[in-house]
Parts: structure tokens; sequence; C-alpha cells
């Protein structure tokens, strides 16, 4: 079986007219302003899925700032869950600023989605008031048994669109205030994996992250994978795209030229994932 565990989809009626949430929604205009930026809708990541062997995807929205938005966007959500409910995986996703946050993260719950993310501070990073606001949020799923998927990027190298300033010393907070969670980190956690070969504290603090590969083709070079394997734990490794940034097939490419064996190939494109959210 093979799991996506990071993909996007929209609104249609932001699909359409996105120009009109730009100018109260700074993060949005930030990622999607330039017209070769992709957004897509339920019947556009199951045409790639069927395409290029994907079995289920986890799908989720944007972190709007406006309740009414991110409403909308999980309602949608929720109703790409219901009618491919074999296929798509549905997290909730809010701006944790947002005063109505943690009652949506409960309405969505009872709407029957099953994980929260991509939740992201484009602006900030993770700073303390970040994680004040993520605390209520992060002892729901907590309390659920249910993922919670967060942006994370690399403190150094090039800049682009959605990269914030975050360090490597507030994903090391977010993860040591919030233990007992289950985290997924976002785009390979920033690189804090690497600090495993630490003789002490950072692997104990991290025994309950993984790492997805969102966007590895635009940012590290396909030896991240043998890497992470090594540093990480091979069990820590979550395939996923950021569809519609990226097409499977682009990762499928790099896992073959990284050296991966089949099996390997295997786990980090779905046997991680499946135990991690319980499928049978």
């Amino acid at each position: 079986m093979i799991i996506d565990f990071h993909t996007h989809i929209i609104h249609p009626a932001v699909r359409e007219s996105r120009e009109n949430y730009f100018s109260d929604e700074p993060e949005f205009k930030l990622l999607y302003e330039s017209p070769k930026s992709k957004l897509a809708g339920v019947d556009d990541i199951i045409a790639v899925m069927d395409d290029q062997g994907v079995d289920r995807s986890v799908v989720f929205g944007f972190p709007w700032r406006r309740s009414d938005r991110f409403k909308a966007n999980n309602d949608y959500i929720v109703e790409a869950v219901n009618r491919y409910p074999d296929r798509l995986i549905g997290f909730c996703c809010v701006d944790p600023f947002n005063k109505s946050a943690v009652k949506e993260v409960e309405r969505c719950i009872s709407s029957g989605l099953t994980g929260v993310g991509e939740l992201a501070f484009y602006g900030t990073g993770i700073d303390d008031p970040a994680l004040d606001k993520l605390a209520p949020i992060m002892d729901i799923s907590r309390e659920k048994d249910m993922v919670v998927l967060l942006h994370t990027n690399e403190p150094v190298g090039h800049t682009y669109p959605g990269k914030t300033p975050m360090t490597l010393a507030q994903i090391f907070k977010l993860v040591k205030r919030f233990p007992r969670n289950k985290i997924v980190l976002g785009h390979w956690g920033g690189g804090i994996f690497f600090f495993n070969l630490l003789k002490r504290e950072v692997k104990e603090s991290l025994k309950n992250v993984y790492f997805d590969t969102a966007a590895s083709p635009f940012l590290y070079d396909p030896q991240i994978y043998s890497y992470a394997k090594t540093i990480a734990g091979l069990d820590k490794i979550l395939f996923g795209t950021d569809y519609p940034l990226l097409e499977p097939k682009r990762y499928f490419k790099e896992m073959s030229e990284a050296g991966l064996s089949e099996q390997e190939i295997a786990a980090i494109c779905g046997e991680n994932a499946k135990n991690l959210l319980g499928l049978s």
C-alpha cells in the first residue's frame, strides 16, 4: 500500500478566484500569489493517485486566518473523505491563533476527520506564543490519539515562499513541550533528526516524532533518504509529496536513486504511515 501523507486540496471557491483572498490572508498570498502555484481539488488528487499508483492520501486544506474560511475548507475535506472513504484520510487545518481554532478541531473530529494539520506559522516560526496556542490543540490530539502534522523548514539555505523564520531550537522546544503527542514534522523536520547523533536528550525527545518527505526534490539531494534511514530510523520516514506542489513520481525516482531496497521503499511509502495511523 502506498500512502501519501502530505497533500493539500482547496475549496472550489478559492481555486476559482484566488485573488479575492489575498488582501486579508497574507500567508495565502505569500504562497499562492503566483499563478504558477497550483491549487488542487478532490478530483485532481484522485486522478493523480490513480495515474501514479497511490492507494491513499492524507488530505488537508490551509491554515486560514479567518474562521469561516478554515471551516469551509475543512467541510470540503469532510466531503472529500465521505466521497472517497477508502482513498482519502482527512485532517483538520486551522490557524491556532484564531479564537475558534479549538472548537473547530472538536467539530472536525465529530465530523470524522482523524488528524490535525498541516499547522503552520509562516510569519513567526514556532515561537513561544505559537506554542501556547498549540497547547489546547495538542491536548485534544493526545487524548484522541491523533497525529498532528506541523510545517517545519530548514533554517539555512535558499529562500522561497513559505520558508519561515524558524530555528532548530524552536522545533526542539516544540517536541520537548509535547512529548506524548504523535507529531509529524513536514519537510524532513528542517533537518533536526541529524541531531539524533548527539549522545544525550535529542533521541529521547524525538521518540514520538516522524518526518515527511514533502518538497524533498526541491530541497535535498536524494542521499537524504539514506542519511535519514541511518540517523532517524527507517520507521520514522513518511512519504509525502506536498501535492499539488509535486507529484508522486518525482519522489519514487529519487528513492530509487538513493539506493534504497524495495523493502525500504515500501516502508517509507506506506507501511510506516499505515502503522502510525492504525490502518488495517
